[in-house]
């Protein structure tokens, strides 16, 4: 597994753990099950109990295929389907725990998984997967070809955390919140704030907790009320964690 440092559009370095070559093949061989059951049940309903084989006697030899190509179309858009609806995640990565991303910051969309879905047929349908095997071991990123297109990576969910690394804030019973406006901004945007302000904290850079805080006015209308930009931040994430889990 290598390191990826993505960075953000709000020019935040995150780094994720690429998933590895393990944690990839155990997502396809999970997907794979899931299409084989799909086929094996889809054939079992038509060709077996609904015997719908015999209407092919009276049907060309396009008008079968067409039938059949229908029938089992599910299994062809498996991957592209899912990871669009699960935001880059199949069942198999879910169970995982691995995830596909944009090297860029930017959330992958439908065309990034159009093009590493399109791109399986060389890395993974010719030679059987070879070709995605050899690519992930030696690219930076741990990319297949498909990945490379896209400008995607694969990265693991199971990095080891504790509540300073999310955007979780232990609040007490009787905390009353100061901004009420926090609830304008994100999970995401919490997520990078947090991130920003532990960094700058902790090396005192006192431009970047300027810059972040000016950032957080701007976006939010809030005003700064403690005088202190540290202080201010903390009080912000705690607002939020107070209004979120509120809800």
């Amino acid at each position: 597994m290598s390191e990826l440092s993505i960075n953000t559009t709000q020019n935040v370095k995150i780094n994720f753990i690429s998933a590895s070559v393990g944690e990839r093949m155990g997502a396809y061989f999970l997907d794979l099950i899931i299409k084989i059951a799909y086929v094996i049940v889809v054939s079992l309903i038509f060709f077996y109990w609904l015997k719908i084989d015999r209407l092919f006697v009276n049907l060309d030899s396009w008008s079968r295929f067409s039938i059949i190509f229908m029938l089992y179309f599910p299994v062809i858009i498996y991957s592209i389907t899912l990871e669009s609806i699960f935001e880059g995640q199949t069942v198999g990565k879910k169970l995982t725990k691995i995830k596909v991303v944009k090297i860029d910051g930017y959330q992958a969309g439908f065309g990034d998984y159009l093009m590493r879905w399109f791109f399986r047929l060389v890395d993974i349908t010719i030679l059987s997967g070879i070709i995605a095997l050899i690519t992930v071991i030696s690219s930076k990123n741990g990319q297949r070809l498909g990945d490379m297109a896209a400008g995607t990576a694969v990265i693991t969910l199971k990095n080891k955390i504790n509540i300073s690394h999310t955007i979780l804030e232990e609040i007490g019973n009787a905390y009353v919140p100061t901004y009420p406006l926090v609830i304008k901004l994100s999970d995401n945007d919490m997520r990078i704030i947090k991130e920003t302000f532990l960094k700058a904290d902790a090396k005192n850079d006192h431009e970047m907790l300027y810059k972040l805080v000016a950032k957080i006015e701007n976006v939010t209308g809030i005003k700064n009320q403690s005088g202190n930009n540290s202080d201010f931040l903390r009080v912000v994430l705690k607002d939020y964690n107070f209004y979120t889990q509120s809800m």
